[in-house]
């Protein structure tokens, strides 16, 4: 999931080899957390988080076969 998701945010980025994602794993929730260039940030949170809902979307969707939830947190 974590290579899924590095791969549609460097997509969307201006400099995609600032992109890090950190996993954090639980019993039941994987949270995974996304670190961008402070100039890209913008573009993965969208006009009023709409970029960063569909891409939270897409994880649920993918995450349904991995029988965890994972969760999207964007961090500064």
């Amino acid at each position: 999931m974590k290579n899924f998701l590095i791969k549609i945010v460097k997509a969307l980025v201006d400099n995609p080899e600032q992109v890090q994602v950190n996993e954090v794993e639980g019993s039941q929730i994987v949270v995974l957390e996304l670190r961008v260039d402070k100039s890209d940030m913008g573009k993965i949170i969208g006009k009023q988080g709409r970029t960063a809902n569909s891409i939270r979307a897409l994880l649920n969707a993918a995450s349904g076969k991995a029988e965890k939830r994972y969760v999207l947190e964007i961090v500064e």
